[in-house]
């Protein structure tokens, strides 16, 4: 069982508890009323309630979550309602940053976001380069004798589930130049909660030859570390110091939709709990279908690769539903679409199927726009999560990625929808049987 309960504080703070069976998150927080641009349009304020909602990790390290309600991990949503968020998260980064900008986004609940992120932006900076970290160990045409790409670095995420991270660089010469020479780095994820991964990131590619960084933004949908004292005394007890006093030598920016501080005290003798082994950056035995570049190597270009996918989808669909018109004239009749539509990413690949999920809530509205079509995204992880709270329920099933490890799926109940569309980057029969035995689940990969 999971009690919230609210109140304001004076200068407008709000206070928030919310009480899990291993203790209580105390929340602090205050709305932001952004401006685009560094222009005086205001931004509609985004709530709590719009934000977030609260679930306890199957995780010794910390034993609460902050549940997105606008990232399309754990909780499906509208397309729509996504791009939103992205769009508003990037207009709060400031014009005239200096260049080369890096965006770099957090695998693997923020690469989608990264990516959201890194397109609004390329309309104000058509030259950012997006990178994302990674669990996959990766392998192409760059790879070196030994047959594996040569990694950029690598940090650790102190309180993830799977702690270990991978960047790799690129085998494109000029790419390559300009991501050593970025000065502005923006670094995006769903929440800062003490701002020690940002360190971590900003100190590895530091070390990794990014030393004319000048600049880095922390862009993030809720930033919980503004609490931090302004000492460099770091105690057991004691808030870590700011992130601009740990990054000597580089002028450090927050954006974020909300902000605030948090603070948990443990329940009483709570139960132990064991985190399932899902901490590795091994490539696993299936192998990765070429699926463009969506920034697991630095890229220009997120939506390489996407118009060959929804040609994929199209095939597969009509396949699926006896559209045997599609195969001899190429056109998709947007009308064979059903009403109630969720496209499921899995793990890291998020992007192209979020891109996807637009497409097909844009298609379903034009055909029919008097129907009460719904189209909403998800995506497969590996994050254990308890039951309770935002999280409703819960599938588990083994990984397509050929790990041996246990993956999930939350709020997700199949016959809630009249097809799910489950998108992986490994063969079709990687998936695991509970969504191969499912008549309404169409799985979309890519040919190997």
């Amino acid at each position: 069982m999971i009690d919230i309960e609210n109140n304001m504080t004076a200068n407008n703070m709000y206070k928030h508890s919310i009480t899990l069976p291993r203790g209580t998150l105390d929340l602090t927080y205050k709305i932001n009323s952004a401006t685009h641009n560094n222009n005086l349009e205001k931004n509609d304020s985004y709530q709590l309630k719009d934000l977030l909602g609260f679930a306890q990790r199957i995780n010794p390290k910390r034993a609460f979550l902050f549940v997105s309600k606008v990232l399309g991990r754990h909780i499906p949503v509208a397309p729509s309602t996504m791009r939103h968020a992205f769009t508003d998260l990037a207009n709060l980064v400031p014009n005239k940053l200096p260049t080369p900008i890096l965006v770099i986004g957090m695998a693997e609940t923020a690469v989608g976001l990264s990516a959201g992120v890194h397109q609004a932006l390329q309309t104000r900076y058509s030259q950012a380069l997006l990178l994302n970290s990674t669990r996959h160990a990766q392998h192409d045409e760059s790879s070196d004798a030994n047959g594996a790409n040569s990694l950029l670095t690598t940090f650790c995420e102190d309180h993830s589930h799977a702690s270990q991270h991978l960047i790799y660089q690129s085998s494109d010469k000029v790419t390559q130049e300009q991501l050593l020479a970025s000065k502005t780095l923006i670094m995006v994820d769903d929440e800062a909660s003490t701002g020690n991964t940002c360190v971590n990131v900003v100190t590895a590619l530091r070390n990794a030859g990014l030393t004319q960084l000048k600049q880095v933004h922390l862009t993030t949908l809720v930033d919980w570390s503004l609490d931090q004292e302004n000492t460099n005394k770091q105690t057991e007890d004691a808030k870590p110091a700011r992130m601009a006093d740990r990054l000597t030598g580089i002028e450090f920016h927050r954006h974020h939709l909300l902000s605030g501080a948090w603070q948990w005290t443990d329940a009483p003798n709570p139960e132990p709990i064991t985190m399932p082994s899902v901490d590795t950056t091994a490539a696993g035995s299936q192998a990765l279908g070429h699926t463009g570049n969506w920034g697991r190597f630095p890229t220009l270009d997120s939506t390489e690769g996407f118009d060959k996918y929804l040609s994929s989808f199209q095939a597969a669909f009509a396949r699926f539903n006896d559209q045997e018109s599609f195969n001899d004239q190429k056109i998709f009749d947007v009308t064979q679409l059903p009403k109630r539509i969720l496209v499921l990413g899995s793990n890291e690949f998020v992007w192209l199927p979020f891109l996807l999920a637009e497409w097909l809530e844009a298609a379903s509205q034009k055909s029919d726009s008097d129907t009460d079509a719904i189209v909403k995204f998800s995506a497969l992880t590996r994050s254990p999560i308890a039951l309770g709270g935002a999280i409703t329920t819960m599938l588990s099933f083994g990984d397509n990625y050929g790990l041996g490890m246990t993956n999930f799926a939350y709020n997700v109940e199949p016959s809630d929808w009249d097809l799910i569309v489950l998108c992986v980057e490994t063969s079709s029969n990687s998936v695991d049987d509970l969504w191969q035995n499912l008549d309404n689940v169409l799985v979309v990969s890519p040919t190997l």
